[in-house]
């Protein structure tokens, strides 16, 4: 499939590479990009301490295949959300549209993104997982994409206009910058919404912190299933708190302009 198979090369590569690549190498570049999104020692230090705490407990390899799924299942949601929020806020008509669909993927169980997408695909294609977390974590980003741009001050709009701004001019310089606060905070629901479906999707073959979960749950074992629960509530933090932190960054970013 043309289409969908680009999806699983990519989510193949991402857990080929953060399996690989040694952990001595793996964490300074996590903990150089958490310094970088947050500029905060307390939550760089936090990042350091929950990776090393995975590793003490033998789960450094699983949370790396969670997290790579997390970080090309964001990604994707991020470049297709953002410009699908975009367009949303320049036509009325095409919102009036989407927010149905929107309203439909937030209502829908988790559990319900999995029974279709098994029919099409195959169990062992990752893509059939990626699909299901996309489908699940894309929704916040449109949805604050299209309500910062909409929140944008019609004064400001008008300067641009009286300044001789273009729509594209106007879109990047000054709608896309004032709203960034909003599409950040629907990066962060994303990225947490990610999270969350990365865990279910273990019932369909996914890697990670949930396969261990689910181990847990089948076989009685509470010790494993304790274990990774812990290690998913690490990794939940780090990322709330990285992104929050560069949220955080952005809003004050926005005041001093």
């Amino acid at each position: 499939d043309p289409i969908t198979q680009p999806l699983s090369w990519l989510l193949d590569g991402a857990l080929w590479l953060f399996a690989t690549t040694p952990w001595f190498i793996m964490v300074p570049i996590l903990v150089a990009i958490s310094w970088f999104a947050s500029r905060s020692k307390q939550v760089t230090i936090f990042v350091l301490a929950s990776i090393m705490t995975m590793g003490l407990v033998d789960h450094y390899d699983v949370a790396m295949q969670t997290l790579s799924i997390i970080f090309v299942c964001t990604t994707i949601s991020v470049l297709f959300g953002v410009p699908i929020g975009i367009a949303m806020s320049k036509s009325d008509r095409l919102q009036k549209s989407v927010v149905p669909f929107l309203d439909l993927l937030q209502t829908l169980p988790t559990f319900v993104y999995l029974i279709p997408l098994i029919f099409l695909f195959s169990v062992t294609e990752s893509k059939l997982y990626g699909i299901a977390i996309i489908l699940y974590a894309i929704v916040p980003v449109i949805r604050l994409t299209d309500l910062g741009i909409r929140l944008v001050d019609k004064d400001v709009i008008e300067a641009a206009d009286a300044f001789g701004m273009n729509d594209h001019q106007k879109l990047m310089r000054v709608q896309l910058p004032l709203a960034l606060p909003n599409i950040m905070a629907g990066v962060n629901q994303t990225i947490m919404m990610s999270l969350a479906m990365v865990v279910i999707a273990s019932l369909v073959s996914a890697p990670g912190l949930g396969v261990n979960v689910l181990r847990g749950i089948r076989n009685l074992e509470l010790g494993v299933g304790i274990v990774a629960g812990i290690g998913i509530v690490l990794l939940a933090v780090i990322l709330d708190r990285v992104s929050k932190a560069a949220l955080k960054r952005v809003d004050m970013t926005d005041l001093k302009h």
